[in-house]
């Protein structure tokens, strides 16, 4: 009887432990080269890894975990994870070096001129990359993921921007300061023509 009781017992902590794992995975998705043109969309913390890394293995559960728990308090910060051998370009994209590596993809984008209005009188400082695909590009991603602690990063197309602002080329990124315009070209130039 007891040796019953003991089976029924390890076959329900199976159970619960592979629901658990079942579960949490649930919460952090699978990324694919799809993720490099999705990801304008949201806001995603992403776990670079590579199957054969040990130290990736490790962080697995506790990955799973983070993606529970951000989805329980509803934040807006969707968690997935790229296997970085796999889909190497894009982790280039992001820099990744070794692994496992966890990157804040955090440029959002201004889809409409109402959209960038809420934006401006919400911040008070803010970048905005207007263009295609481009080195400059590259080069904003990698500023972003070092300095979204400190001021905020969006994408938009040219039509969104305000009429007030001239761009002479494009791509561009434009930094927003206290109701101006800054434009960045490798030269900062203030929105009245002047070098600054």
């Amino acid at each position: 009887m007891a040796a019953r009781r003991s089976r029924a017992a390890i076959r329900l902590c199976a159970t619960v432990v592979l629901l658990d794992v079942v579960f949490c995975k649930g919460f952090v998705e699978d990324l694919d080269e799809s993720f490099k043109d999705n990801r304008k969309d949201d806001i995603w913390l992403v776990d670079f890894y590579a199957p054969w890394c040990g130290h990736c293995k490790k962080l697995e559960p506790i990955w799973n975990e983070v993606g529970l728990e951000m989805k329980s308090i509803g934040s807006p910060v969707k968690v997935g994870k790229m296997d970085a051998t796999s889909y190497s370009s894009i982790a280039s994209e992001f820099g990744v070096r070794g692994y496992p590596t966890i990157k804040l993809a955090l440029i959002r984008p201004l889809p409409s001129q109402q959209m960038f209005e809420h934006v401006q009188k919400r911040h008070r400082v803010f970048f905005v990359y207007i263009g295609g695909e481009s080195p400059l590009k590259e080069k904003y991603i990698d500023a972003a993921s070092e300095l979204i602690v400190y001021t905020y990063f969006f994408s938009a197309p040219e039509e969104v921007v305000p009429e007030y602002v001239t761009l002479k080329e494009m791509p561009a990124v434009l930094v927003f300061k206290d109701e101006t315009y800054f434009v960045y070209d490798g030269k900062l130039q203030c929105s009245d023509s002047r070098t600054c």
